[in-house]
């Protein structure tokens, strides 16, 4: 550090002291070191761009009994249960068709549960902007795809609409294609919107299509490795630059039974429909469906875009069986490798991990050589650090398919959040006896796990092997928490708002239920609640927001929303409606507000610079008009008027509404039309240039007799007017719209009408202080101000 130059002024202990004191100062201070150290990070990793991780961002996923959320899958996990069920009765393929007890038997599966998808069928056109038509002629992998997919960018706070040319890619693993051999029937003139609809590379063609994205997309299929082998390419593709955002995932349907009819030919199916994970009673695999979406992120873009990081993935590899006993048999050296590479990618030991998500499809022939390839890439290799822990979603979602990989992917970054592995269920005894458990370095994970960070990253291996032999694994690394994102101390404002949309009236009222629902269970942080529904969430054309200050305020408005009836006693207010296409922002200021809102108000905005220099400006006016300090008012101090005194709030409260909305408008949020109630036209007609601030507080205060309020200038017309007094602005009619071209004022609401203009000055400033007009026009729908009504008596 520089010694000051000689002759230098050095601070004194007490200067020091005050600087060191100054919360300004030093919350100064703080955020430039926090940008100094981003710029350092952002630097380095331009120089070594491989060093940037990619991280997780979002999740998405649908699973069988009913899992829609990774919440959900999370809660089937904790409660250690499966999603095994019988035949669904909505494909047109009943079990009385489909199932006979011995194997073998032609056109039969001697195995009748599986685990299925409740809604497959469900699908809401309307919402995608696709027609019922192309909808019906599309196969359910592409819908499912869709919705799914917009579930995770929602969860990474990423508006879906706002991608719309946008270099994000997208890589679907889809290995099933069946839906259109189990249409029967099909009119001749969607023949080719059904071959258009059941292609696979026209599946992850549809979600670029939809959303707009101009980055590399792709279908991937190897079978069951497919959303791994998916999610390696988004990986390669964002540290190549070819893409800024990635979508990695996969999606399985099963349309017709034909997967259980051909896999019980080969005997290959468990008779349950459940996975054994290498256990002593592994009977074969079960078939499951499901879709889960990951959005991928360059870490450094991640932390620069606000974006959650749920984890890292730190390394990745992907290779093929080559030649093995069998087509499709696996190679157990070829999964050794597969794991060497994705480490060797990570620049980590086999000791640096904790556990590992396994193919674990519950197969006599390929659990043991699965096992022998883990005790052999990680087991030996351990050191002195704790087994490996090795467990398989599969045992609670059956075999996935082209979701498989994806499916083990949230399950362990879930594991992360939660510090838990959880059990794989159906295990009962190791498999013996071609693989030597004994041999260390690997345990099963027949009962939940805690998982605690113990001073280093948690970090996990991901597998997953393709029938055809091409094999995947990547490496999951916990991420440091962001120090921009740590909890701290915030002002919480005294109203919140709620805001919720849909893109139909039905669809806003299961919105509110579906939060009603989340708010009980999950208990959120209401102002963390209030802007992530503002913020991260597509903004859809029918809108309704909650206004209060408690969860029973929130409870309230969405009991209301759900169920049609406006019962909210305890909430301040719900307001829902129909947005308008490009439509423009309005100012409105109330009648009156109470001391707390005041008060409130020039708290929250105290630290906006636009806010305090008109703060100042109206305590200077108001100290030569009232003899007190507004400044003073506000703080409460005691030897000034009370706020809540009616000629000390008027002009308080004047004060405080132009201040914010001078904010406001320094932020670059410009009203397109201003409206103002009793009181709050003052305001407004300051904020539309009618009346200089000193005029307004001259009247908010009690203007002096014999001293007349100067008017701003008003540009030249066009301008808006008051229908009673030809040429003169439409303060007194409720409403004003600064840039309109009509020549009389167009009243969008009529609620927004007084029952009379009333006598007051500022009701129609012109007829006051201006010249009348010799005829004014009359008011078919708005009484005549006061002095209009006059002159027309006098006449």
């Amino acid at each position: 550090m520089r010694e000051p130059a000689a002759g230098a002024a050095r601070p004194t202990g007490e200067e020091s002291k005050a600087v060191g004191e100054d919360p300004k100062l030093v919350k100064y201070f703080q955020r430039v070191t926090a940008e100094l150290q981003r710029t350092r990070e952002r630097l380095r990793e331009l120089e070594n761009p491989a060093d940037d991780p990619v991280a997780v961002v979002g999740m998405g996923c649908r699973f069988g009994g009913g899992v829609g959320s990774p919440e959900e899958l999370w809660e089937l996990l904790a409660a250690e249960r499966d999603v095994i069920t019988g035949f669904p009765a909505d494909r047109g393929w009943t079990e009385e068709q489909i199932y006979h007890p011995e194997p073998g038997t032609p056109g039969r599966s001697y195995v009748r549960h599986g685990a299925f998808l409740d809604d497959a069928a469900d699908f809401d056109s309307e919402f995608f902007g696709i027609s019922p038509r192309e909808a019906l002629s599309m196969d359910p992998q592409q819908r499912i795809a869709l919705e799914v997919t917009w579930q995770a960018l929602e969860s990474a706070g990423i508006d879906p609409a706002g991608l719309r040319g946008s270099r994000t890619g997208v890589f679907l693993g889809l290995s099933n294609a069946d839906y259109a051999t189990a249409v029967r029937e099909m009119p001749e003139d969607m023949l080719g919107q059904l071959s258009i609809g059941n292609a696979g590379s026209v599946t992850s063609g549809r979600l670029a299509y939809v959303f707009g994205l101009q980055g590399p997309v792709l279908t991937v299929d190897t079978a069951c490795s497919s959303s791994l082998v998916g999610i390696h390419l988004a990986v390669q593709s964002l540290r190549a630059g070819e893409c800024t955002l990635a979508l990695a995932g996969g999606v399985t349907v099963l349309s017709s039974p034909l997967l259980f009819i051909d896999y019980a030919r080969q005997r290959a199916l468990a008779p349950d429909g459940r996975c054994k994970p290498f256990s002593m009673a592994a009977d074969g695999t079960a078939w499951g469906e499901g879709a889960g979406m990951l959005v991928l992120e360059k870490l450094s873009d991640a932390r620069r875009n606000h974006h959650p990081v749920l984890a890292l993935l730190r390394g990745s590899a992907i290779n093929s069986d080559g030649t093995s006993s069998g087509l499709t048999a696996p190679n157990g050296t070829a999964q050794q490798q597969v794991i060497a590479d994705a480490l060797a990618s990570a620049g980590l030991s086999p000791a640096d991990v904790d556990a590992v998500e396994a193919h674990g499809t519950g197969t006599a022939l390929g659990d043991p050589i699965e096992a022998q390839a883990l005790l052999a890439g990680y087991g030996r290799h351990r050191g002195d650090r704790p087994p490996l822990l090795i467990g398989a979603v599969k045992s609670n979602l059956a075999h996935t398919q082209a979701a498989a990989g994806v499916a083990g992917v949230v399950k362990m970054v879930l594991a992360m959040r939660h510090s838990t592995l959880p059990k794989t269920l159906n295990i009962g005894t190791a498999t013996p006896p071609r693989v030597d458990w004994a041999q260390g370095g690997i345990e099963l994970l027949t009962s939940a796990v805690p998982w605690p960070r113990d001073g280093r990253p948690r970090r996990a291996g991901v597998s997953a092997f393709g029938v055809g032999g091409t094999n995947a694994h990547v490496i999951l690394e916990d991420p440091e928490p962001d120090p921009d994102t740590e909890p701290g101390d915030r002002a919480v404002p005294p109203l919140l708002a709620w805001t919720l949309s849909g893109r139909t009236e039905q669809a806003l009222s299961a919105q509110a239920a579906a939060l009603h629902e989340y708010l009980d269970r999950a208990r959120p942080d209401l102002l963390d609640l209030s802007w992530s529904l503002a913020t991260t969430r597509a903004h859809l054309p029918h809108r309704a927001v909650v206004f209060g200050s408690r969860p029973a305020d929130l409870a309230a408005g969405l009991t209301a929303l759900s169920t049609g009836r406006n019962d909210t006693k305890s909430a301040t207010a719900v307001v829902s409606g129909t947005a308008v296409r490009n439509g423009t922002t309005a100012f409105v200021y109330p009648h009156e507000c109470t001391p707390a809102v005041v008060r409130a108000l020039a708290t929250q905005y105290a630290q906006a610079e636009p806010f305090a220099e008109h703060l100042s400006a109206c305590a200077a006016t108001l100290a030569e008009l009232v003899g007190w300090s507004l400044t003073d008012v506000l703080r409460g101090d005691p030897d000034v008027p009370p706020l809540d005194r009616p000629d000390v709030l008027a002009p308080a409260a004047l004060a405080v509404l132009t201040g914010v909305t001078r904010t406001w408008c320094a932020s670059g949020v410009r009203p397109a039309a201003l409206a103002g109630h009793g009181s709050g036209r003052l305001a407004a007609s300051w904020a539309v240039g009618w009346l200089s601030l000193s005029s307004a507080l001259r009247i908010a205060a009690g203007c002096p007799a014999g001293v007349e309020p100067d008017v701003v200038d008003v540009p030249p017309p066009p301008r808006p007017v008051c229908r009673c007094c030809a040429g003169t602005p439409a303060v007194g009619c409720g409403t004003v719209r600064p840039r309109t071209t009509t020549a009389r004022c167009r009243l969008p609401n009529p609620a927004w009408l007084p029952a009379s203009c009333g006598p007051t000055v500022i009701d129609c400033w012109s007829c006051s202080v201006g010249t009348p007009r010799a005829r004014p026009p009359r008011c078919p729908t708005v009484p005549p101000c006061w002095p209009c009504r006059r002159r027309r008596r006098a006449r």
